[in-house]
């Protein structure tokens, strides 16, 4: 008999900036991501918000990705066939208010959310909705400064209310922001931030960070108010930070470098800063501005659970001359961990961390988790026979999703599971196609050419057995 509940959520994960295409159709206003191109691991510079498209590039995948847009009744139906019991998907700001600074919403973006989220109910499948994945208007960027500036809160709340209102009826789970820590690694996508070289980043970074947290409480209030079943959750990019060797100053750098990353869920699950953001703070120079009522804000709307991301682990040294040869295999660098094997891009591959991770973030904060994003980018080849056998991906997940099971027999309460990019989409840490994950193969390049043509990979058929055997098969 399975360890997990009957009602787990199975299924998988995409984002509407890396699947929906249509960048300019009916209405829809331009992303933070609609402006950066394809092939960013060029020498050339990369998009520069402050100063327009860079033209040595002519390809923005975004623009039509895997034009889920167009695709999705097929595409859900696919995922119906695997038995997929959720499907987590997120909103595009700038198709429900272009600009994100209008007073009323483009009503041809909330109509393909209702075709969408109308589907998803033919097919029973659970949608979770993510309200800001990576998807902040470009406009608020350019004229606003982001999340910087205190007003994007009320375009926030704006937004989110519309949402609520609109698709409470469909829609249970919410995610407020798609990983927020990585504000501090990737800014411009996180938070719609434009740093100049002379700003002081840590002060902007945290501050939007701020922004955000405040941003989310309000939004979870109203939630509530429009509808008492509605579940807020907040998401975090996680990973365990295993110090480089037992010397202290190892475990010290590496339990700082956690707190880093915790520091925001630490806020929006417990309500309040944690102690050790005086000293943090303090020393990174920041100075966070908060109006009357902010902590308040805070203390009385906490999420109702923790949704992550997860996809490696990370080694962290107390002595800097070693951890110069940190190597990005994500946006987190990393020391090579020996006992370790790493994907083709350079990520480390650590099933026992995820019940690390899980049983750290469950211990932290004793409320249900859910993991939202788990998987493996890698080249997957089509055969003479049009089939792909991607038993690379089958082991990867087969191997995490029996560490989540141990971590559930340690006591961890567990919503669901959602494998990251389940149909392939475009790779939001390098703009290419050709690092995939999903188990349903998209006929589409790095240049942007192909059919679109749906393929079921091996791990399609995989993933369909273990969803009907609640992880009880996971057999490669």
């Amino acid at each position: 008999m399975s360890i997990l509940s009957k009602d787990f959520l199975w299924g998988g994960a995409i984002a509407a900036n890396q699947s929906e295409g249509a960048y300019n159709k009916d209405g829809k206003g331009l992303s933070l991501v609609d402006l950066l191109p394809a092939g960013r691991e060029r020498t050339e510079p990369l998009f520069n918000p402050a100063k327009g498209l860079n033209k040595n590039f002519t390809f923005y995948p975004s623009h039509e990705s895997i034009d889920f847009y167009h695709h999705y009744e097929e595409d859900i139906k696919l995922f119906a066939e695997m038995g997929f019991k959720a499907l987590r998907l997120s909103i595009s700001w700038p198709r429900i208010f272009p600009n994100g600074d209008e007073s009323e919403p483009n009503e041809k973006g909330l109509a393909f959310y209702d075709k969408v989220f109308k589907t998803l109910e033919y097919y029973n499948i659970e949608p979770i909705v993510t309200i800001n994945h990576f998807d902040t208007p470009y406009y608020l960027a350019k004229n606003y400064g982001g999340w910087y500036n205190r007003k994007t809160v009320d375009f926030f709340v704006n937004y989110a209310t519309v949402l609520f209102k609109r698709f409470s009826k469909y829609v249970k789970y919410w995610i407020t922001h798609n990983e927020i820590n990585m504000i501090l690694h990737i800014p411009y996508i996180g938070g719609g931030l434009i740093i100049k070289d002379t700003d002081n980043k840590n002060q902007i970074m945290y501050q939007a960070a701020h922004h955000q947290l405040i941003a989310s409480s309000l939004v979870t209030k109203i939630a509530k108010e429009i509808n008492t079943s509605n579940q807020i959750g907040c998401m975090l990019a996680a990973g365990e930070v295993y110090p480089n060797t037992p010397h202290p100053d190892d475990v010290m750098a590496a339990l700082s470098k956690n707190r880093e990353q915790y520091i925001f869920i630490d806020i929006q699950a417990r309500g309040e800063y944690p102690n050790y953001s005086k000293r943090m703070f303090e020393d990174l120079g920041v100075n966070i501005h908060k109006e009357v009522g902010d902590d308040e804000i805070l203390k009385q709307y906490p999420v109702d659970y923790i949704s992550f991301s997860y996809y490696s682990s990370r080694l962290e040294s107390g002595d800097e001359s070693i951890n110069s040869n940190k190597s990005a295999g994500n946006a987190f660098a990393s020391l090579k961990n020996p006992h370790l094997e790493a994907s083709n891009w350079g990520w480390q591959i650590d099933p026992v961390g995820l019940r690390i991770t899980m049983n750290q973030i469950y211990d932290r904060y004793q409320k249900p988790l859910f993991i939202v994003e788990n998987g493996l980018g890698e080249i997957d080849e089509v055969d003479r026979d049009g089939n792909i056998h991607d038993s690379y991906r089958i082991k990867y997940l087969s191997e995490h999703i029996n560490q989540m099971i141990e971590a559930v027999k340690d006591g961890v309460q567990l919503i669901g599971y959602t494998s990251w990019g389940c149909i392939d989409i475009v790779s939001a840490g390098s703009g290419e196609m050709k690092k995939r994950y999903g188990f349903i193969y998209v006929d589409r390049d790095n240049e942007g050419n192909g059919t679109l043509k749906r393929i079921r990979k091996d791990s399609f058929y995989w993933y369909k057995k273990v969803i009907q055997t609640n992880g009880d098969s996971l057999t490669y």
